[in-house]
């Protein structure tokens, strides 16, 4: 018989998922619904988005072939019942504290920080670039962890040198450079460009790391359609960006300059964006999501 959640102590949550631990050695990550925005977590969750982060995650962590926080498989028997297919048995590691980033394009933060200072946290790049624009190489831009509700704050390679010593900063841009050109390379077989994502590390007993959180979701993920990609302007992105375009025009009449709660969100931006995330993942992993495992099909 499965446990139930009750049977597991709550450790932490973040802005989507939820911490639980089962053992000493092992804790259950349970990914919610909830969708965040502009640092508020929307009142109105995205059916299965929580499914499907998790479905990405273990399409990934099985394909990258480099060592991952995973303690079982997507049924293990002790997810409890109601929590099949949206949640992870992983490894309790010690975690670095640090929010590692890898860009192989312009744009978002980078961008701003390119067109200030001509580098993005502390990394030189050519002039003349714009939105869009890919970059000569992938880039390292780690940022430090804030807590729900405040923002990443992005940090040059000397800093995170500073914070966790020389040896770690390196082993941590090595493998985050190393990963994300895995994770572009198969991606831009099935048609789509990883324009930037994070990725976070704990590490194992021997001090060695180990890829853990989520991986390669559209959450952590900037994934652009290749057959439409057009430098010089930000490309539609397999992630939240209709909740962010219709909260920022003028349909939810919100006002991002105050600290009010933005409104709940109309049925069609729901189903479009499950629909968004839903192909990120189909046409990524090339499965259909019919087939994940739920709590009532596990």
């Amino acid at each position: 018989m499965r446990p139930t959640l009750a049977d597991y102590r709550h450790v932490a949550s973040g802005k989507v998922r939820d911490i639980y631990e089962i053992d000493d050695a092992t804790l259950l990550l349970v990914t919610s619904d909830r969708i965040s925005a502009y640092d508020f977590i929307l009142e109105t969750p995205i059916p299965d988005k929580g499914r499907i982060l998790t479905a990405a995650s273990f399409f990934w962590f099985d394909v990258l072939g480099v060592p991952n926080h995973l303690d079982g498989g997507p049924t293990d028997e002790r997810i409890p019942a109601d929590l099949v297919g949206r949640s992870m048995v992983v490894k309790k590691l010690p975690m670095v504290q640090v929010e590692c980033v890898a860009r192989g394009y312009l744009t978002g933060s980078g961008l701003v920080d390119y067109n200030a200072t001509g580098a993005v946290c502390g990394v030189e790049l050519p002039a003349g670039l714009g939105e869009a624009d890919k970059l000569p190489e992938p880039i390292f831009t780690p940022a430090t962890k804030a807590a729900v509700g405040d923002h990443d704050e992005n940090v040059s390679f000397e800093q995170v040198a500073q914070t966790v010593g020389a040896d770690l900063a390196a082993a941590l841009r090595d493998a985050t450079l190393d990963i994300y050109g895995r994770g572009s390379d198969l991606a831009a077989e099935r048609g789509i460009i990883l324009a930037d994502t994070k990725f976070e590390f704990g590490q194992a007993p021997d001090g060695s790391l180990v890829l853990a959180d989520e991986v390669l979701t559209p959450d952590s993920s900037r994934y652009w359609d290749a057959a439409t990609y057009a430098p010089g302007e930000v490309q539609p992105s397999f992630d939240k960006q209709i909740v962010r375009n219709w909260l920022t025009g003028p349909d939810s009449g919100w006002d991002r300059k105050g600290e009010e709660q933005p409104p709940a969100l109309p049925a069609d931006v729901v189903e479009r964006t499950r629909a968004r995330y839903i192909e990120a993942y189909e046409r990524i992993s090339q499965l259909s999501f019919a087939d994940w495992p739920d709590a009532q099909h596990g």
